[in-house]
């Protein structure tokens, strides 16, 4: 298949209601081929796997990159100076970073706005938005200020407010927008990464505020807490926003998402730590052993692979560092990966530096 015809597949596949696993298993054979003749280093990794379009019958069998390769190559089935967009991961200064190439935003686009329709916004077409992150002005290659810009433009009322700048979290606007939201009765919601909750909860705390948002609001947290806060437990965490905003925690929704894929998990809030996780259909998920690649039994820990047929300009098979557990509906994430697994992560970056620097 053509680049186009990949993106007009995708979309009109990304736009069903559902998909078989036959049909998923289909179209990730095809993207797996598309990969291989177009991604050098994945398809030297691929070979020294033994795995080629011609061996690979099912999609579990795609070989996953680990999640490190993007800091180390470049990942992009075209030139690089034709891509539309560059997303980069966060790091501190003078940290390689990771690059996701993208020829196109429309299937990054689509797949997001289709999921944070159905997962968040659970049947309001618009809520006025305070987002806790910088505007893509300020970063202008993070996926997660593209995300947060397309769900005011998608889905927020035309009062929807970037509320950090130049000198970080603008406190006393959010509780300006909070309090005029009890009492207008307008729901409302708060969403940004999960650290940029922490010092407004600890003002909020500290001033002996707290506020008692209308029903409908809601709260999207992401991303956990990087270094940049105090690192909370979830069970405080989410007990602490149900009380600082009067929103119950079940409306307290988590997104997992990453630099290294295109489309996001959500859970059903917060109620019960850890949720349980999710995604759309043209994304599966594995659990696994990162030392053979086998798939865990449902219920045992090991490493979240996550196959996303929306990414298909990089490699759509990804070995995260999270740990994880393949539960009824979805999975658990549990965090990132210790001993034995993370030994396995490792080691599987190593087979890929040593693949990828050599020519079949």
């Amino acid at each position: 298949m053509t680049e186009s015809a990949i993106i007009s597949t995708l979309l009109a596949f990304l736009q069903r209601s559902d998909s078989s696993d036959d049909d998923f298993n289909q179209l990730a054979l095809e993207i797996f081929a598309y990969q291989f003749a177009h991604n050098q280093p994945y398809r030297r990794f691929a070979i020294q796997r033994g795995r080629t379009p011609l061996t690979v019958k099912h999609w579990r069998n795609i070989p996953a990159i680990p999640i490190t390769a993007f800091k180390d190559f470049t990942l992009s089935c075209g030139p690089i100076e034709a891509m539309q967009a560059v997303f980069m991961t966060s790091g501190t200064t003078g940290t390689v970073k990771g690059r996701s190439y993208h020829p196109t935003l429309d299937v990054w686009q689509c797949s997001m706005m289709l999921n944070f329709r159905q997962r968040f916004m659970a049947g309001v077409d618009r809520i006025r938005m305070g987002i806790l992150f910088p505007d893509t002005v300020a970063m202008p290659n993070s996926s997660l200020a593209t995300y947060l810009a397309l769900a005011v433009q998608a889905f927020g009322t035309p009062a929807s407010e970037v509320m950090v700048g130049e000198h970080g979290l603008d406190v006393e606007r959010v509780f300006a927008a909070l309090e005029q939201a009890e009492n207008s009765g307008e729901p409302y919601a708060l969403l940004g990464a999960s650290y940029s909750f922490v010092p407004l909860l600890d003002e909020m705390q500290r001033q002996q505020r707290r506020f008692s948002l209308p029903a409908g609001s809601r709260i999207l947290d992401t991303g956990g807490f990087k270094g940049q806060s105090r690192e909370v437990a979830a069970e405080a965490f989410y007990t602490s926003l149900a009380n600082a905003f009067g929103i119950p925690r079940a409306q307290c929704i988590n997104m997992y998402g990453m630099t290294e894929i295109s489309t996001q998990f959500y859970d059903e809030g917060n109620e019960i730590c850890p949720p349980v996780k999710s995604g759309p259909h043209w994304i599966r998920t594995r659990v696994v052993n990162p030392l053979t690649g086998d798939d865990m039994p449902d219920g045992e820990v090991g490493v979240l692979v996550h196959h996303d047929l929306a990414h298909f300009n990089s490699v759509s098979a990804l070995l995260t560092e999270d740990a994880g557990v393949i539960v009824p509906g979805g999975f658990h994430l549990l965090g990132r990966v210790t001993g034995a697994n993370a030994k396995g992560c490792s080691l599987t970056m190593e087979d890929f530096l040593a693949a990828a620097q050599v020519n079949p």
